[in-house]
């Protein structure tokens, strides 16, 4: 077997490089010798993806442990007889792959992955260890490195990487275009999926097929459908259950990996009929609270600004302030660094890729203008080309 016959999009070996060389760079600076990660899902896992180009998944945590003088140790479920897992040849820059048969769901396994860590850290004799995306990772595991690590420093060094992974290389866009790409391929062919009839669970089957069959890896689909003078949010799959009617309204929201593993996103609403006027002066105020986001988005900008002003604007159309989040950077994750939130320290910068998302609804209209941009030294670069409008789809 091969990479090449197995992987779909690989990422270059000179990005994975550049993304080493920069990290390495950056411990040394700040004196720490090895860097810890681990995930177990690609939706908001991906640290485990960045390091190595191999995703974490199914909610079997894997381990990077990230050497700044000595390629990779990966530590994953497994156990004999079958060989460590990821295969040898699927992924670069790895020396050795340990496994070890730990299920979260059985409690007397939640050391394991934990104690092989421990072994490769005393075996390289490191003295200052950091800890990244802390809130990805078990609670056993890091209580157990706490408690079986007398003498080493541990750090938390999330912000190291953060900083790098926020900034998108030439490569990487080439990948987050894809994304784009593949999702206003599937919304061009929304007149003949979204139907009188079908159910929700089965626009988002023949939705998550089309997206498969582009490249998209993993999928997170929110939709729902309406009569007219109801809002349509996106709800998730379980809610999914509808029977879609004449002159319904369906929001259709799509936050699925594209080719390669980077994730965009993008919402619109169709109507089996006249689109009624509540939504249509809702989808405006959301449009243009989008359109004052992307105006905003030049390098050096706090991100808590964009959010602050954008919320203004929701509250001045009488909406109420967005009290999660407006916007947030995208890449490996779902929702990765700066967020747009009062408490990102992080500022703007160029070749962030960032998804803006201003919610307007009220009791009978429900609309999201969801599109990715993408900063740049000027005017920010809409990556969606799907048009902004609400769709009417003839019956």
């Amino acid at each position: 077997m091969s990479a090449r016959e197995r992987i779909r999009a690989p990422i270059p070996t000179r990005e994975l490089e550049r993304r080493w060389s920069a990290m390495r760079k950056a411990m040394g600076a700040a004196g720490i010798d090895l860097l810890v990660a681990q995930n177990d899902n690609q939706y908001l896992g991906g640290y485990v993806r960045y390091f190595t180009d191999f995703p974490a998944e199914t909610a079997y945590p894997v381990t990077v442990l990230f050497p700044r003088d000595d390629d990779m140790s990966m530590i994953s479920h497994g156990g004999p007889p079958k060989p460590p897992g990821p295969p040898e040849w699927a992924v670069r820059g790895v020396k050795e792959r340990l496994a070890r048969p730990y299920f979260r769901t059985a409690h007397y396994t939640d050391s394991f992955d934990a104690e092989e860590a421990v072994k490769v850290i005393k075996r390289r004799n490191d003295r200052r260890i950091g800890l990244v995306g802390m809130g990805a990772m078990g609670a056993s595991f890091y209580a157990y490195l706490k408690e079986h690590l007398p003498g080493v420093e541990i750090v938390v060094a999330s912000e190291l990487v953060d900083r790098i992974k926020a900034v998108k290389s030439e490569d990487e866009l080439v990948f987050v275009r894809k994304a784009a790409q593949t999702q206003d391929l599937v919304f061009a062919a929304m007149p003949s999926i979204v139907r009188p009839g079908k159910y929700e669970y089965q626009v988002r089957a023949e939705i998550a097929r089309m997206l498969m069959d582009l490249g998209s890896e993993e999928q997170l689909l929110r939709l729902s459908s309406a009569p007219p003078g109801q809002p349509a949010p996106t709800m998730e799959t379980f809610l999914q259950n509808r029977q879609i009617q004449p002159g319904d309204q369906v929001c259709i929201l799509i936050e699925p990996t594209g080719p390669g593993g980077f994730y965009t996103e993008i919402c619109r609403t169709w109507c089996l009929g006249e689109p009624p006027r509540e939504l249509l002066e809702m989808w405006a105020i959301s449009l243009e609270g989008q359109k004052l986001a992307a105006s905003l988005l030049k390098p050096g900008v706090p991100p808590g600004e964009v959010f602050r002003k954008v919320n203004e604007f929701l509250v001045a159309k009488g909406q109420i302030a967005e009290g999660r989040t407006n916007a947030h950077g995208q890449g490996y994750d779902l929702v990765e660094r700066p967020l747009f939130t009062p408490d990102e320290p992080m500022l703007l910068q160029a070749n962030m890729v960032v998804a803006l998302h201003p919610l307007a609804s009220n009791d009978k209209a429900f609309a999201l203008c969801c599109d990715d941009y993408l900063i740049t030294a000027g005017k920010a670069e809409r990556l969606h080309r799907t048009p902004q409008e609400v769709f009417v789809i003839e019956c």
